[in-house]
């Protein structure tokens, strides 16, 4: 609808915020004037751009089909060729940031689907515009990341939601109200696992090649350290590379921990240690363990159980806890991609990934109060409903930043640990301060770039390779909050 008397342009969009508020006697601002504050009415459609679209992105795009997809961004052109044929109508661009300067005023809400290393500052910088923030799991690269993102959501008031998808479904409700009835009574201890990677891991730097004319590389690798392009890189591979992802750890964790960090009411962890198969200075490795200790908590109004200190300990590249006794035979402990065990002093819980599927060893069936919201939608829906309700009024979504923020640091925190196990001590962590404690000016680290493995003789024998020594404090505080590459800069940390 189109009012073009004296040269003013009236969208339908802005048509039907005037008229509900005429009718209902009330002021709403119009989306040109500002995004994400709660101004588009139930009955209209929210202004979507989707960057990162050639992988999951592009899934989550489709279940947001109910609104206007306007905008489209991607560094890969050839990966996303089939996104862009999807949605003729949205605009095409290769860096978000000119995006955000061209259709900045049209777009509501971003959803975000990138290289984990680059999710931060795209969802940044958009919700310091004011727009609404669908971003992946993980959610972040980095603690600093998450803390930022979880500061300026709060300050902007915008609907937010992480992508672990099983945060909306059954499984992680119930495990959350089994806990807070005392089913198992107090938890002490848990364990939880993946069967990734899935991807190639555990490798040294490859040679350089040319990339191809379809993809901007140096947008790739955006705030990151310059390398030169190598097919193995991306698409989809990127997750097995430190300076891009997250390894198994990052990738999965946001899924099959999730029942852990909100069933328990956990917070910032006290202590930290890893350990994991070849470590080098490029690549995740191939298998991890990471244990995580959380300080005793106090239990939330719907709890019937006290919250002692419990330790959390990760497997991945096909590791497992040891089966419990009572376990029944034959029953395969990965379910969908992993599982959890939560052992209580009266019982344990297990569940698969994404929270599904959650048991009692013991075999009893709890029938425990329900209090946790249900959801009949997607995840993602989930937020086009938050998005579209005021600010004052929101319902958070499942997965609100102001829990996937803390949650997300607890998964990138295993990250760290892993990354400075060389330094063969447990790692005591400030969480307020965004530190370690315990890691002394003397402290260094170097990680070996190249194993250089070879049979002489029947014997095997390493030549190994590894970069300089570099204070251990400075390497942590680096990958605590990156060093970005010149040109790529974060929002402000709101105080």
């Amino acid at each position: 609808m189109t009012n073009k008397k004296k040269g003013f342009t009236l969208s339908r969009r802005d048509f039907v915020s005037k008229t509900l508020a005429a009718s209902a006697g009330i002021s709403i601002v119009p989306s040109y004037a500002i995004s994400g504050l709660g101004h588009v009415a139930p009955s209209d459609k929210l202004n979507i751009a989707g960057i990162g679209i050639g992988g999951m992105g592009f899934a989550n795009l489709k279940n947001m089909e109910t609104e206007n997809i306007v905008g489209l961004c991607d560094v890969d052109w050839k990966y996303s060729d089939r996104v862009f044929k999807h949605y003729p109508k949205a605009k095409k661009y290769k860096d978000f940031r000119k995006m955000y300067d061209e259709m900045g005023k049209d777009i509501d809400a971003v959803m975000v689907s990138t290289a984990d290393h680059t999710h931060a500052i795209v969802a940044a910088q958009a919700i310091a515009m004011g727009k609404h923030a669908y971003v992946q799991k993980p959610l972040t690269h980095t603690v600093y990341e998450s803390r930022l993102l979880t500061k300026l959501a709060d300050k902007h008031q915008v609907a937010t939601q992480m992508g672990n998808q099983g945060a909306s479904e059954e499984g992680v409700s119930l495990v959350a109200e089994w806990l807070a009835n005392g089913e198992i009574g107090e938890v002490t201890k848990v364990e939880a696992f993946t069967d990734r990677p899935i991807w190639p891991q555990g490798l040294e730097r490859p040679e350089a090649m040319t990339a191809p004319s379809t993809l901007d590389w140096d947008l790739f690798i955006g705030p990151a350290k310059m390398r030169p392009y190598n097919e193995i890189y991306t698409p989809w591979n990127w997750r097995g590379w430190w300076d891009f992802g997250t390894g198994a750890l990052g990738d999965m964790a946001c899924h099959i921990l999730h029942p852990v960090f909100v069933g328990l009411n956990l917070g910032y962890p006290t202590k930290v240690n890893g350990s994991s198969t070849l470590l080098l200075a490029d690549s995740a490795p191939n298998a991890e363990k990471v244990s995580i200790i959380f300080p005793e908590r106090k239990p939330t109004s719907n709890m019937k159980i006290k919250l002692p200190e419990v330790e959390v300990t990760w497997y991945d590249g096909g590791l497992q806890p040891d089966k419990p006794a009572g376990w029944p035979e034959g029953k395969d402990m990965n379910n969908q991609g992993g599982g959890v065990i939560f052992h209580g002093t009266k019982d344990k819980i297990i569940c698969g990934c994404y929270g599904r599927d959650p048991w009692l060893l013991s075999g009893r069936k709890p029938n425990s109060p329900k209090f946790r919201r249900r959801i009949d939608v997607s995840h993602e829906q989930d937020w086009i409903r938050a998005a579209k309700e005021s600010a004052s009024n929101r319902v958070p979504t499942s997965s609100d930043f102001k829990e996937a923020g803390p949650f997300n640091e607890m998964v990138v925190m295993g990250v760290l640990a892993v990354r400075l196990q060389t330094l063969n001590k447990t790692l005591n962590w400030d969480g307020e301060n965004m530190k370690f404690t315990n890691i002394s000016p003397n402290d260094q680290i170097k990680i070996i770039t190249k194993d250089k493995f070879k049979i002489h003789d029947g014997h095997p024998t390493f030549d190994k390779e590894y970069t300089d020594p570099v204070s251990a404090n400075d390497f942590a505080a680096e990958l605590i909050k990156h060093n970005y590459r010149d040109g790529w800069k974060l929002p402000d940390m709101p105080v």
